[in-house]
């Protein structure tokens, strides 16, 4: 196993200290070990940890809140909350950050390496779908170019689905000659589809290019579908099962 990184963030010293023991036992490298919020962001500016604990209940507050967003938006590094049965009422709280993980004091040994060990996965995971994401948004002007590539003649009409066209000079779509009345997002959405028949257009496709990444989800793609799906004639477009979503050539 590559050894990890870890800063550890409480005040308790000895809680502090069966966290280092174990780490090291486990293959961890604790790099430092603090006991508030001001020389933990020193620690972990200058040091640059694969990972941090954070005691949700520093110095009896809720101080573990606020530094774990700081790890979240300013370093972008994984972080694990150490809580107590004690500490339901901010736990509420504590999950609006999106931890990667949480340890319940006493904590167990096994379970501790555990929940690293899943953190440093998901936190790798989440990375690479980021970089897959990048690598997967269609560029306006290439989307254009796919479009009048498709033309069936020199006019900027692009027929699919049978009896539907897509007039590309004034972004409008047709059925039978009938022009349908659709939504900024929708048509976008529509002339992705298009731009790419036969092929299978993922979700992360979809909301890179309809919402230009303004925290769309999912399941804001699949409603747009359903409400697409409402106003075309006919049923054109297919489900690829969990990938998205695509029209036939």
């Amino acid at each position: 196993m590559n050894k990890h990184n870890i800063i550890i963030v409480e005040d308790d010293e000895i809680t502090a200290l069966n966290l280092n023991i174990s780490l090291q036992k486990h293959g961890y490298n604790v790099i430092a070990i603090c006991d508030n919020v001001t020389q933990a962001k020193n620690k972990i500016s200058t040091l640059s940890p694969d990972i941090v604990i954070i005691d949700i209940s520093l110095q009896e507050s809720n101080d573990g809140i606020e530094l774990a967003k700081i790890v979240k938006k300013k370093y972008d590094l994984p972080f694990i909350y150490l809580t107590s049965y004690s500490d339901d009422e901010i736990i509420v709280q504590a999950k609006q950050t999106e931890p990667y993980g949480y340890i319940v004091k006493p904590f167990d040994p096994s379970s501790l390496h555990a929940t690293i060990q899943m953190a440093l996965f998901k936190y790798d995971l989440e990375n690479e779908r980021k970089e897959d994401i990048n690598s997967l948004k269609v560029d306006k002007l290439n989307l254009e170019k796919l479009l009048y590539s498709k033309r069936a003649s020199d006019k900027p009409i692009v027929p699919f689905g049978g009896n539907y066209h897509l007039d590309i000079s004034i972004c409008e779509t047709f059925y039978k000659g009938k022009k349908i009345k659709l939504t900024k997002k929708e048509n976008a959405f529509l002339r992705l589809l298009v731009a790419q028949l036969g092929l299978v257009v993922s979700f992360e496709q979809a909301m890179n290019y309809v919402w230009d990444e303004h925290g769309a989800t999912e399941n804001s793609v699949r409603t747009l579908v359903w409400r697409l799906r409402n106003k075309l004639e006919t049923d054109i477009i297919k489900n690829a099962s969990g990938i998205g979503y695509y029209i036939e050539e």
